[in-house]
């Protein structure tokens, strides 16, 4: 089982947006039996609440399932349990490192063609949530070719 762990600030907007995404594309790709996703911010402000209404709409607009999904905090059992730890932007990769020391953390945007390197903004106070769908978008689908390179499926 391979697992992907999204990781954002409050984790109410990018890596809900982020775990979403990914796993609607998990699941048309039948690999929902091999590839487990989660998301957690690295503060606890919003837990236990549902992705931010922008996100919701972005994703309802386009029929991916976000509904059961709530904000939790980033655990020390999340570094044992997940593969792939993908954070949404520089500062919370290093919060992740930081916390975290020896942990494989990598940026979102590395998967994007043409933002390399680049942080994902955080539409909570951008508000542009149709800018980050399209951005986890490709994202999200590179980062899937690669985990099927990887492990072979």
């Amino acid at each position: 089982m391979v697992s992907v762990l999204f990781v954002c600030l409050g984790n109410i907007c990018r890596s809900p947006m982020a775990e979403a995404i990914f796993r609607d594309k998990v699941k048309r790709a039948n690999l929902s039996d091999v590839i487990r996703i989660d998301s957690a911010g690295t503060a606890g402000w919003h837990e236990g609440k549902p992705p931010h209404e922008g996100t919701r709409s972005v994703l309802d607009a386009r029929g991916i399932d976000w509904k059961g999904q709530r904000a939790r905090q980033v655990t020390a059992e999340d570094f044992a349990k997940h593969q792939w730890i993908i954070a949404m932007d520089a500062s919370n990769a290093a919060d992740l490192a930081r916390m975290y020391k020896g942990a494989t953390i990598r940026l979102m945007l590395d998967y994007h063609p043409e933002k390399r390197g680049a942080d994902v903004p955080d539409p909570y106070y951008t508000g542009n949530f149709e800018e980050v769908y399209e951005l986890l978008d490709t994202a999200c689908e590179q980062l899937l070719s690669e985990i099927r390179q990887t492990n072979n499926f």
